[in-house]
């Protein structure tokens, strides 16, 4: 039995594999850390648990002492050069974050196909695979939310508040909607051009907790999975067992 954590910018999410199969799943707040405790009580005892944490060392050591109590070593999860059937071409393979790297080997063992790996939540990542697990490459970018509060925070008569998308918008929350949700969209529609470019039958699948806001908006063919990261912990996991 594995317990799975996926530590992002701004939530947890959890997941108990038991049989293979993904239960009692769930997600909260940083602020709301302290809470796991009474989620975990509630639980069978893994005898595994799986950590990708791309938050900082600050919090996952508040998720370690929670942990604690399992009895069992918490496994933190960095990417590889290899793993699971996908190659990675990054520059510097453990730079690359744990989360974008579950989430490559968890859509290569969907899809075993060229893939555009599109992840909308805090930030925005964009990643490549090619037709033969190898990742070429992606884009990091601030996410819908993060776009929209750094016009409000960094200007003076620019505001948060939600606004709609429109072709030519004449409302300033309208203006900063449409901005920052084309922004996605341009950043994750060029790259599958690019992708499509090199691998003819490339597909695209999308994941996040913002993927929402970006999906009925996307021209091209996108398949909605959730939990990507997790499912691609519960893969590294399973191959290691």
């Amino acid at each position: 039995m594995m317990l799975l954590l996926d530590i992002g910018n701004s939530r947890i999410k959890w997941a108990l594999v038991e049989a293979g199969r993904q239960s009692q799943m769930g997600a909260l707040d940083h602020s709301a850390t302290a809470s796991l405790q009474q989620v975990f009580a509630r639980m069978s005892a893994p005898s595994r648990i799986l950590v990708s944490n791309v938050a900082g060392e600050d919090v996952a050591m508040r998720v370690r002492e929670l942990c604690a109590t399992s009895g069992c070593p918490v496994e933190i999860v960095q990417a590889k050069s290899e793993q699971c059937g996908v190659r990675n071409g990054y520059t510097q393979p453990h730079r690359l974050g744990s989360d974008r790297w579950a989430a490559l080997i968890a859509a290569w063992h969907d899809v075993q196909c060229a893939c555009l790996v599109v992840s909308c939540g805090t930030a925005t990542t964009v990643d490549a695979l090619s037709a033969r697990g190898e990742f070429l490459g992606g884009l990091i970018l601030p996410g819908v939310d993060m776009m929209r509060g750094s016009l409000a925070t960094g200007t003076a008569q620019l505001e948060a508040r939600e606004g709609a998308l429109k072709d030519f918008p004449l409302d300033t929350a309208d203006a900063i909607h449409s901005g920052v949700v084309r922004a996605t969209l341009g950043a994750i529609e060029s790259q599958f051009l690019l992708l499509r470019a090199k691998e003819t039958d490339a597909r695209c699948v999308l994941s996040g907790g913002a993927a929402a806001k970006v999906m009925p908006h996307l021209s091209i063919p996108f398949d909605h999975v959730d939990n990507l990261v997790l499912r691609g912990l519960q893969i590294i996991g399973e191959s290691e067992a």
